[in-house]
């Protein structure tokens, strides 16, 4: 029988490790099957862009997969049990359980509520296409009324994204960024005064060391007593990961990410490798990768990479695993893009403007052009997998 490879997740990271190992084992003796909940490719660092109003391309995920020998299974992860080596599943035919061999866990993470009251009934995110469409529907219904305010409560990369986007793509609505901290905190000097001064360009009001308390229909209760009305708040104060992976018995961190070696590989099941947000790996500076599509693209191709030492015989190498810099969008012509030293903090030079923009929009277009093209430029030769990693068959055919 086939060695069974089962990738949960075709967002960045799972959707590259897919193609690469499609085309680089031999159909012979490998299946590998893709679960994905939605049809399409989510480029999830636009969704802020979607939510504005925007344009934005979703290749369809069967076309990305077309002629990779890939099945695509269109279905929700409900569990996933290492011990039996299945993962159960849910879809519009009733679902079914999916067996495995080797089992790439890429599912991503979602918006994190923090145990806030309100955010889950009353306020908007741009964590997933659904929502990031919920919103747009919303905003386009304030701008249909002549205007409103719109909350956009956390000011990490993905708060200020959203906040200088809507701003920008619809001036007739007042934006407030409500940051916990000081604005642009892990930001150089330089790059903080930049932050400010476009936000003061887009008409983004900032309220400094805000806590949010509760999340209403028409305001937001503030730990110092404010209340401050909104017509649409917006969550974007942290990620966290699904829970399906610590009920799993997988070893997980206290936040629920799966602990994995040097190779993207789980500490406590061998035969799972976590890649993206869902995985808690340490990066060549010794400090654990941050949820970003940069930590994806480096997770996924270290488990690439050992997947295909360990099923073919040969050496697992290590690649690298590291974080540069954070770009940061600021509406379609300005950005900024810091560079972090070895310890993760902010160099004190930075690049913003337009063409720090244009650098983060070739950096977004070449993610969608790698994604929608997972098998080009690799070797032709597909390797065959060594006997060692046939027992796994072997022993399902004697089962």
């Amino acid at each position: 029988m086939k060695h069974r490879i089962v990738v949960l997740g075709a967002g960045y990271a799972g959707a590259y490790a897919a193609g690469n190992l499609a085309r680089r084992l031999s159909p012979a003796d490998t299946e590998i099957t893709v679960v994905n909940a939605e049809p399409d490719f989510v480029q999830r660092l636009r969704l802020h862009q979607l939510a504005a109003g925007q344009r934005i391309e979703a290749p369809k995920l069967a076309d990305v997969f077309a002629g990779t020998g890939i099945r695509l299974r269109l279905a929700r992860v409900t569990t996933v049990d290492p011990e039996r080596r299945t993962v159960a599943l849910a879809d519009a035919d009733g679902g079914g359980e999916l067996g495995y061999d080797t089992l790439v866990y890429a599912l991503g993470s979602h918006v994190a509520d923090h145990g806030v009251p309100g955010v889950a009934e009353h306020a908007f995110d741009v964590a997933g296409r659904p929502s990031a469409l919920r919103l747009r529907d919303r905003l386009d219904g304030l701008d249909g009324r002549g205007g409103g305010t719109v909350l956009v409560v956390g000011d990490g990369l993905t708060g200020i994204e959203t906040a200088t986007e809507i701003a920008e793509s619809r001036p007739g609505l007042s934006v407030t960024l409500i940051a916990r901290g000081e604005l642009g905190a892990p930001l150089s000097a330089g790059a903080r005064a930049h932050l400010r001064r476009a936000c003061d360009r887009l008409g983004v009001t900032v309220l400094e060391h805000t806590t949010v308390e509760a999340v209403e229909a028409a305001r937001v209760l503030c730990a110092d007593g404010t209340v401050l009305a909104s017509d649409a708040t917006v969550w974007t104060a942290g990620f966290a990961v699904h829970p399906i992976a610590a009920a799993s018995g997988l070893e997980v961190t206290e936040h629920g990410r799966i602990v994995v070696d040097r190779t993207m590989r789980s500490v406590s099941h061998p035969d799972v490798y976590a890649v993206g947000d869902s995985a808690h790996a340490i990066g060549d500076n010794g400090r654990p990768l941050p949820m970003s599509c940069a930590s994806a693209g480096y997770t996924g191709k270290q488990a690439v990479e050992a997947i295909m030492g360990r099923l073919t015989g040969r050496e697992v190498p290590n690649t690298k695993l590291e974080y540069l810099a954070n770009h940061i969008s600021l509406g379609r012509r300005d950005a900024i893009l810091q560079l972090v030293d070895g310890e993760g903090l902010a160099k004190p030079k930075y690049l913003g403007g337009r063409r720090a923009a244009r650098v983060k929009a070739g950096i977004l277009g070449m993610s969608l052009w790698a994604t929608s093209h997972p098998t080009f430029g690799l070797p032709k030769r597909k390797r065959r997998l060594a006997a060692s990693a046939d027992a796994s068959a072997e022993k399902r055919v004697a089962a």
